[in-house]
């Protein structure tokens, strides 16, 4: 699996469900790449990270759009 690269845009505003895909995916890259620096045990988690992330961003974006 490839590194999960660091964008600068981690915490932006989620404004509706309907955002293209590539900016929930930037998201959520972002706020994996987030985890994996706050975890000290390094890599070997990629997945649950990315899984996390997605969740949460995903979880956001929903709420948002109720």
């Amino acid at each position: 699996m490839r590194p999960i690269s660091k964008v600068p845009s981690a915490h932006k505003e989620i404004n509706s469900i309907s955002q293209p895909v590539s900016d929930l995916e930037e998201q959520i890259r972002a706020r994996a790449y987030e985890l994996y620096e706050q975890r000290e045990e390094g890599s070997g988690s990629e997945v649950e990270d990315w899984l996390q992330a997605e969740s949460e961003i995903r979880g956001l974006s929903n709420k948002l759009a109720a």
